[in-house]
């Protein structure tokens, strides 16, 4: 019998928040967002002023991240034209295939969720992801 483990909302709220720190040193206004191993959303801030169009991006991204278990730049590696997945992203009602979407692992290991990141450049977006999920594993 498979088991799942959920994040908790303490979780959730120590992702974002290390997320924020990190687009706060950056210099960057981002939409954050945490999905559960479920895929469902579970925690969610948009910094003062960050973009509008960035809130559904994040929120796909973590769904993304979360519903192939990978970060969403790799997914994309795997997207483009000729390459196995091509078009995958538009499945499960839209997927986004760029970086800044990370599976949230526990100190076990074990996938517990997924952080979407939206606001700036891909590599600025999967750096301030990468923050949410390293906080995780401390």
């Amino acid at each position: 019998m498979t088991t799942t483990i959920d994040i908790t909302l303490d979780q959730a709220l120590a992702a974002i928040q290390a997320a924020r720190q990190k687009a706060e040193e950056q210099g960057t206004l981002m939409d954050i967002a945490i999905v559960d191993a479920g895929a469902n959303l579970k925690a969610f801030i948009r910094m003062d002023d960050a973009f509008l169009g960035s809130i559904d991006i994040s929120i796909k991204k973590a769904k993304t991240a979360r519903f192939f278990n990978m970060p969403t730049g790799e997914l994309g590696k795997l997207a483009q034209p000729g390459a196995p997945l091509y078009h995958i992203e538009f499945s499960n009602e839209g997927l986004i295939t760029f970086a800044g979407g990370l599976p949230l692992k526990n100190k076990q290991g074990i996938i517990i969720g997924g952080i979407g990141v939206s606001g700036s450049s891909v590599e600025d977006d999967h750096e301030v992801a990468s923050a949410g999920a390293e906080v995780l594993l401390k």
